[in-house]
């Protein structure tokens, strides 16, 4: 995988700007703002201007079934989780894809695919971390920049070459057992809530297309889709 690197000044959003700049190569946009920067659903993602981490990774894999896309998933959220323990500890994956620092969010991930028959046709992976902000003025709940833990300014290029090199490593290997090993809150009983209320229990597995099992204190297990359960913190 050979990737053809793109950094622009500003624009509304990475993913947006690969969904307008189609390219049959492997290609990464990054930027060092954006306008309309977002997460998953309504959520917005706040970054200062130069500061910060986001750019976007389009990739064909063309061989993957549908039915396996949770492998980009971990690859993505694994690489990043590499490249920012050489700078720190403590981190973790929060299901599915949420890169945390203890208990804060220094990294979120947001992935489109495109499907072509049962296969996978492209992958956009649209990533915002957290890098040298030093102060975050937004109601996000619990942000954390690198710089915040580390109180050193780190070099946002290297730090994409970085996690662009593990995740060429990682999309031909077998993940789950690392990423289960990653897994934020991985051992122990810790709140959850779903539809019906509140919970407590345990992560039992996480199941080939991604969706979590959780095990509860009479030992009755629980199934969820992504945004079906949320993590009380």
């Amino acid at each position: 995988m050979d990737f053809n690197i793109i950094h622009i000044d500003e624009t509304d959003s990475t993913n947006r700007w690969l969904k307008d700049h189609p390219s049959t190569k492997d290609t990464v946009v990054w930027t060092d703002f954006q306008t309309a920067g977002r997460g998953c659903g309504t959520n917005t993602w706040e970054s200062e201007r130069g500061q910060n981490l986001l750019f976007s990774v389009l990739i064909h894999p063309v061989s993957l079934p549908a039915n396996q896309q949770f492998h980009i998933s971990m690859a993505i959220s694994l690489s990043i989780c590499e490249a920012l323990e050489q700078h720190t500890h403590d981190i973790s994956i929060k299901w599915p894809n949420d890169i945390y620092w203890r208990d804060r969010k220094i990294c979120g991930i947001l992935i489109e695919h495109t499907l072509k028959g049962s296969n996978i046709k492209d992958s956009i992976i649209g990533i915002g971390l957290n890098v040298n902000q030093q102060v975050f003025h937004s109601d996000a709940p619990n942000p954390v920049s690198l710089w915040q833990i580390t109180g050193q300014e780190t070099d946002r290029e290297q730090l994409l070459h970085d996690i662009l090199h593990n995740f060429m490593q990682n999309l031909g290997q077998n993940l789950k057992a690392r990423y289960m090993d990653k897994l934020y809150r991985r051992s122990g009983f810790h709140p959850y809530t779903d539809k019906t209320g509140t919970l407590t229990a345990e992560i039992a597995d996480i199941e080939d297309d991604g969706h979590l099992l959780l095990r509860d204190e009479q030992g009755q297990l629980h199934r969820y889709a992504f945004k079906e359960v949320q993590f009380v913190i």
